[in-house]
């Protein structure tokens, strides 16, 4: 069912259905930060995620398959104790791109396809005009 060809709005896609959700555990998760500028961090954030109900048979991807997501979210960070933060996140992210076990390379480096940069600028263009609207984003 996963590598089943769907439609969206015109453009055929493969992967899990529109609507559709799953929930994970990122049980010892590290997010390491640095300070850059007064307002500015970098930040890395690494675990394995699991997940919260096993995944029906023979679904989803195959194994060592690797996908590239582009994240936009707000992050509201309450101080519990000296040493605890409560973190809520929220926000989307966007497919750049995929690499199945057997490519040499993510599917946005071969001929034809949309390039990393292409598809980054666009999520950027079109956030930017939805908060111009007012929309939601």
């Amino acid at each position: 069912m996963y590598d089943i060809l769907k439609e969206y709005k015109g453009k055929i896609y493969t992967g899990m259905k529109i609507g559709a959700s799953h929930n994970w555990k990122y049980n010892n998760g590290k997010w390491s930060e640095t300070k850059i500028t007064p307002n500015k961090w970098t930040i890395n954030f690494k675990s394995i995620k699991t997940r919260m109900h096993a995944a029906p048979v023979n679904s989803g991807a195959s194994i060592g398959s690797k996908f590239h997501w582009y994240i936009i979210a707000d992050q509201i960070a309450t101080k519990l104790d000296s040493n605890s933060y409560m973190t809520n996140m929220n926000g989307f992210k966007f497919k750049l791109g995929h690499k199945r076990p057997h490519w040499r390379m993510f599917s946005y480096n071969y001929p034809e396809q949309i390039s990393y940069r292409k598809k980054i600028i666009k999520i950027l263009e079109d956030i930017i005009k939805k908060l111009k609207k007012e929309d939601t984003i």
